[in-house]
């Protein structure tokens, strides 16, 4: 016999799926998934209403350490907000492509062609900008924070890409910048910023592969 839980608890609604039916489920998320790009090119295109707000719910679903949830969502829309963004990530950018990036990064990133020049920052309608939110005043400690929220940003970019969107996943480093940028408290440190929005028609992506399931798979 099961021992009663101390803490509160309510009946598990599992989402059952035919045994027959789950690999081709598996199979089409898969390939749906298997367009993803990372895009640098965007349209003005408007995205259609609340189709972010989802996508962010779908985040909030992830797993976290203690169930703290240890996550911030900043959506930039304002022109003037994101040329800000622009201005300051690409600062930091240059410094790194100048002078702090080894060869061999650079060497790493030379067949996907990036450099410094982020105008996707202003191009794209909007900017999700997500942050690590840390023990502060109005904060609980949180735990396993990297991990949690790295979990929550992978659904929140499966969502978008699900709704036809494209997006771009980009880690200035430092990024402090954009606590000033959005307005944010010290506690909370920016992770990811991931501008949103429809390709544009001339959009183009480096010729690129993914690995095979063989050389990323072990079975023991």
């Amino acid at each position: 016999m099961v021992d009663e839980p101390t803490y509160p608890t309510v009946p598990h609604r599992h989402r059952g799926v035919p045994a027959h039916e789950a690999e081709a489920r598996s199979r089409a998320f898969h390939d749906v998934m298997a367009q993803r790009r990372t895009v640098r090119d965007f349209s003005s295109r408007p995205i259609p209403d609340n189709v972010v707000d989802w996508a962010i719910r779908t985040a909030g679903t992830a797993p976290s350490g203690a169930n703290v949830q240890p996550w911030r969502f900043v959506v930039l829309t304002d022109p003037e907000r994101k040329r800000h963004l622009r201005e300051a990530a690409e600062k930091e950018e240059r410094e790194f492509y100048e002078h702090r990036a080894s060869t061999e990064w650079l060497e790493a990133l030379a067949p996907i062609g990036t450099d410094w020049r982020k105008p996707f920052l202003e191009e794209a309608p909007v900017v999700i900008v997500v942050f690590e939110v840390h023990k502060g005043p109005d904060s609980p400690r949180p735990y396993y924070t990297k991990e949690s929220v790295g979990i929550a940003v992978g659904l929140l970019l499966a969502s978008l890409h699900q709704a036809g969107l494209a997006t771009l996943t980009h880690t200035p480093s430092p990024m402090r910048f954009l606590n000033e940028v959005c307005d944010r408290p010290q506690e909370e440190r920016a992770a990811y910023v991931i501008p949103v929005g429809y390709p544009a028609e001339d959009a183009r992506v480096p010729d690129i592969r993914r690995k095979p399931l063989e050389q990323v798979v072990v079975r023991l």
